[in-house]
């Protein structure tokens, strides 16, 4: 390899000490990055095998080298075609061998020479050359010396202004007299791409290119002039900016002198502090740096400088690095869930069995747990209970209604009073990086032309991407990780899929009788009596008179009305006494219309007795299980089939395909099969103000029409759940566990269920199996038989 060492480039001339023969048959060595022009002495460090060779050849005879420029400098083993035809002779002054192979040598240029054939391509390069000599007379013109003295300036006036002319470089200038060697000793100290410097070299006439140097010496004149202006006024402005800093300094040293206060130095001094005890990740503490230095720089009053002090508040105020330690007693936690919340057993273990991997894992990254329920069974509360019992802050904000997508990642700060997002909002307001961070109504979010919140979601909900969560005001990543994330929705239907996906689901169905009277006696009751100044020695509530307002005042899967009623209650007692009235108030289930006006539901409706056509469903709601009645009725008419009640499609189909099974079967019924020829077939579902929809009251529906057509009554305490088909299978449902509560409350025995639902029994409370029988049936036919009333 052969290479040009630019530093240890210089031009000489010399004075000829006679004719020098050089052979017509000369070693020929490539170089890249340099062209080699006449007078012009460098060192080489060769390295490549063939230019090794075509070295040491060159020093066996006479030392005389042809140095020509190859075409890609990248190429290793250039080949005839990717070298230039011109180059120039040069002399091999010294030469020395290094210790890894690779060859020192001092040229010397002579003379252009054109390579006329390639005698030798094997292993090393070998040509035929034909001289190259300038011809010009022996007395320049008048426009040459003009043209000399030109490029003698320019050169002068680049060297000036680059700071390298001397005194020596101006005489050597001076010295020469030949336009072509004048043009070879500054073509080569300028910086020439190597095509320029090539094309220089090939124009045989001195005055053409020495004119052509002259060209190029106006143009790196033009550049150098305004390198140098450039320098300079850069100078000139640090210059400034340390004067500045020096007046600084000095004012700031006789405020001190004088025991005033600098309050913008003082300003930064206790930034830099917060940001030091801020305990920054190495990026937000990049940029805190960045803003600190840009507020120093600006004036007080500046518009600006209110946004960067914000920034740098949220910047140095956000818990980047602080973490409230977990309480890991697993027996301890188990009692504080206990003593919070009544049943829920299913969520507890889930809290607890994150606690317990915590204990064995420390690093594990925080869950995402979604509550979904009826309203009033304890969501909320729940997530305050789990955060007591880890010892960890607690956040809870409410997404019911948000549009905009700048409340989950916040604003850029281009707007005029930006802020984060509700999230890092919450966790600066806690002041910790691992809350128990509560999000309520997430099925209720909403999305227009200012984006959708849900889908900013995403990446807060995601444990593999929340590591970096990236709000649009702070444009930092923050960890979140850390964070135990539970959101709250009624129901999952609303809730886009993507979403769905990146959140454990716990179901939260509602509470039985039981469950109610004892979480009543736990924490409803003191609570209201608490609320309402009352002390528990003048106010008594009878365990029949709670459970006549769980039955009778109150039909609802949760607890808020059944509080709501206790405090009703409480505040009519809280007038007796505030009115001068005496004595303990003890309320019963004789008394307690007295207080609370006539019961509002009744268990079993209008239901006195078993009837023939009426026949009782389950359906699911937002709320719970309820009880559906369905009623049938015949008429005269064309066959024809009337729905009533606001059923929805997916009803209405349920009911047509029992009406079809109904049809099909009369035979097997005792019935002629032309029976219904002549009749209506009216269907309705009570109460007709509220829609209604979904497959599983399908039995229910053949069960009132079958009733009817055998005179057969339906026993009143049953009740049936599940999808039918045109041949009379039985198909599964969903809610099974809410229907069976609904049942309870509506006084239900039995409740008829898919046989392929037989597994969701097990999620089923035991005191609720014990009130009521659960059959599970394949077929209509095995329906019949249990819910007629013999």
């Amino acid at each position: 390899m052969a290479e040009a060492d630019k530093d240890d480039l210089i031009s000489i001339i010399e004075e000829e000490e006679g004719d020098v023969r050089i052979p017509a048959i000369l070693p020929m060595m490539p170089v890249r990055d340099v062209v080699i022009f006449t007078d012009m002495l460098l060192p080489l460090f060769v390295g490549r095998e063939p230019s090794v060779r075509a070295v040491e050849k060159a020093v066996e005879k006479d030392g005389f080298l042809l140095l020509v420029t190859q075409k890609d400098p990248s190429n290793d083993n250039p080949g005839p075609n990717e070298i230039y035809r011109v180059g120039t002779v040069g002399r091999i002054l010294r030469m020395l061998k290094l210790p890894d192979g690779r060859v020192k040598a001092l040229v010397q240029g002579i003379v252009r020479a054109r390579i006329v054939d390639y005698v030798r391509k094997k292993g090393w390069y070998r040509v035929k050359i034909e001289l190259i000599s300038d011809a010009y007379p022996d007395k320049p013109s008048l426009e040459t010396e003009a043209l000399m003295r030109n490029v003698r300036e320019h050169s002068e006036r680049i060297l000036a202004l680059r700071g390298e002319l001397t005194g020596d470089v101006t005489t050597i200038l001076e010295s020469i007299d030949d336009p072509g060697k004048l043009a070879d000793l500054v073509a080569s100290n300028l910086r020439l791409k190597l095509e320029e410097s090539q094309q220089l070299l090939e124009i045989v006439d001195p005055v053409e290119r020495l004119r052509r140097v002259n060209d190029m010496l106006s143009k790196e004149v033009e550049l150098s002039a305004m390198q140098a202006k450039i320098q300079s006024d850069v100078r000139d402005e640090i210059s400034k900016s340390q004067r500045d800093y020096f007046l600084r300094e000095q004012v700031r040293a006789i405020h001190k002198e004088l025991g005033e206060i600098d309050e913008k130095s003082q300003e930064v001094d206790e930034y830099t502090k917060k940001i030091k005890r801020a305990k920054m990740s190495k990026e937000a503490n990049k940029e805190a740096q960045k803003q600190l230095k840009r507020l120093e720089q600006m004036h007080p009053d500046a518009a600006e400088s209110s946004i960067v002090r914000t920034y740098l508040d949220w910047l140095v105020d956000m818990p980047w690095n602080k973490s409230t330690k977990d309480v890991i007693d697993i027996k301890k936690a188990k009692k504080v869930l206990d003593k919070e919340h009544y049943a829920l057993d299913k969520v507890k273990d889930r809290i607890l069995e994150y606690l317990s991997v915590r204990k064995l894992n420390p690093k594990m990254k925080g869950p995402i747990l979604c509550f979904v329920g009826p309203p009033g069974v304890g969501k909320t509360s729940l997530g305050r209970a789990i955060a007591r019992a880890m010892k960890r802050k607690f956040i809870r904000i409410s997404l019911g209604g948000i549009r905009d997508e700048a409340e989950i990642r916040g604003h850029r700060r281009t707007y005029l009073g930006a802020l984060p997002g509700r999230i890092l909002q919450g966790l600066k307001q806690c002041g910790k990086n691992n809350p128990v961070f509560m999000m309520d109504e997430i099925d209720k979010l909403g999305s227009d032309f200012r984006g959708d919140p849900s889908s900013a979601l995403l990446e807060a909900l995601d444990p593999e991407q929340n590591v970096e969560f990236s709000d649009h005001y702070l444009n930092l990543a923050f960890d979140l990780s850390k964070v135990m994330f539970i959101l709250t929705a009624n129901l999952t239907d609303t809730i886009p899929s993507a979403l769905l996906d990146r959140m454990e689901i716990i179901t939260l169905s509602g509470y039985t009788e039981e469950e109610k009277v004892i979480i009543a006696e736990m924490h409803l009751i003191p609570r209201q009596l608490k609320e309402n100044g009352l002390k528990a020695r003048i106010f008594s509530l009878s365990s029949g008179a709670l459970l006549k307002i769980i039955t009778q005042y109150t039909s609802e899967a949760g607890l808020r009305n059944l509080e709501r009623e206790i405090g009703t209650l409480c505040r009519k007692v809280a007038r007796k006494i505030a009115e001068g009235e005496r004595g303990t108030f003890n309320i019963s289930k004789n008394n307690l219309h007295k207080y609370l006006g006539p019961p509002k539901y009744l268990p079993e409706m209008d239901q006195e007795e078993s009837q023939i056509g009426l026949s009782t469903g389950l359906a699911w709601t937002q709320v719970g299980g309820e009880v559906l009645y369905v009623e049938a009725s015949f008429i005269s008419g064309k066959g024809e089939l009337i729905i009533t009640g606001q059923l929805g499609d997916v009803m209405q189909e349920s009911a047509r395909a029992a009406v079809t099974y109904t049809r099909a079967n009369l035979g097997a019924f005792g019935l002629d099969e032309n029976v219904l020829d002549n009749v209506d077939i009216h269907i309705h579902v009570p109460a007709g103000a509220i829609p209604k929809d979904g497959p599983s009251a399908g039995i229910a529906i053949a069960t009132a029409l079958i009733s009817i057509l055998t005179d057969i009554p339906v026993d009143k305490y049953v009740a049936m759940t599940g999808e039918i088909t045109l041949r009379g299978r039985v198909l599964p449902i969903g809610g099974l566990k809410e229907k069976a509560l609904g049942a309870l409350r509506g006084g239900i025995r039995t409740v008829i269920i898919p046989e392929k639902n037989q597994k969701d029994l097990v999620e089923i409370p035991a005191n609720v199996k014990r009130k009521i029988k659960f059959i599970p049936v394949g077929h209509m036919d095995d329906v019949l038989p249990i819910a007629f009333d013999e």
